[in-house]
């Protein structure tokens, strides 16, 4: 099984705050939803990349966004390699972002990828450059965020299940109706409706604002390998290609 190292606990708030306060665009905490970076240095101190003043509180930074190179892997280890990273959306209503805590891998010879039988209109962002937004609709009204991995032409991605937030929940609250924390983002239709991601960001390049994945370091913890969510035994239900960080309480199915 896959580990990342040095992290003990489930992910918390309070280990995203210690992991985002370099340089680079930041998220106000002063946003309704957004994590304060006053529980780790008192006002009167100076963190690394901005000066905080006593009469404001200091913001939390969302870094910038992974290089196309991140992408340009194997599939698999990207989708293992993105767990415990931010994936941040920027919009004139306000900032959203969570912890990446849940991922799932489709390769162009697996018969649960979209891209087995080979390109078509609908899976043609598979096919771009990596780090190209595949976004597609399951049941015609839910939305589901993937990025393209390995060379331009080879059909893959990375499907994000779900992630924890950490900037913008009342925001997120307010888009799926929902008050409870743990069921605002565990699923892939749940964190799409929340975080607004939709049809529009498809063919989209997540290496550049306003979606994006967070460079900065992730949050760590031992990683959980299991069979992929909601596959026929023909599709490929069998393939252990399903990655969470094993202790987060906000899976969309437990491990």
């Amino acid at each position: 099984m896959f580990q990342v190292k040095g992290w003990i606990g489930s992910v918390t708030r309070l280990s995203l705050q210690r992991m985002l306060y370099w340089a680079g665009t930041s998220c106000s905490t002063q946003q309704p939803g957004c994590v304060s970076m006053s529980q780790i240095a008192p006002a009167s101190e100076h963190v690394t990349g901005m000066e905080t003043q006593s009469n404001s509180p200091p913001e939390l930074d969302l870094g910038k966004p992974l290089s196309r190179d991140f992408y340009d892997r194997d599939t698999t280890l990207v989708a293992q390699e993105l767990l415990g990273r931010v994936l941040v959306h920027y919009e004139p209503k306000g900032i959203t972002a969570g912890i990446i805590v849940e991922t799932e891998a489709y390769l162009q010879g697996d018969p649960g990828c979209h891209a087995a039988r080979g390109r078509t209109e609908r899976n043609a962002p598979m096919f771009g450059v990596p780090g190209t937004i595949y976004v597609y609709l399951i049941y015609g009204m839910h939305h589901c965020l993937n990025i393209a991995t390995q060379l331009e032409g080879i059909g893959e991605a990375v499907l994000i299940r779900a992630v924890e937030p950490v900037c913008g929940q009342e925001l997120m609250e307010q888009r799926r109706g929902c008050q409870d924390t743990q069921e605002l983002t565990n699923g892939p239709a749940k964190l799409t409706e929340a975080m607004n991601i939709n049809l529009r960001h498809n063919f989209g390049d997540i290496t550049t604002n306003p979606l994006y994945v967070s460079n900065q370091p992730p949050v760590e913890g031992p990683v959980a390998t299991t069979t992929r969510i909601g596959l026929s035994l023909d599709r490929g239900a069998e393939l252990p290609f399903r990655y969470c960080l094993d202790s987060s309480s906000y899976l969309s199915r437990p491990v």
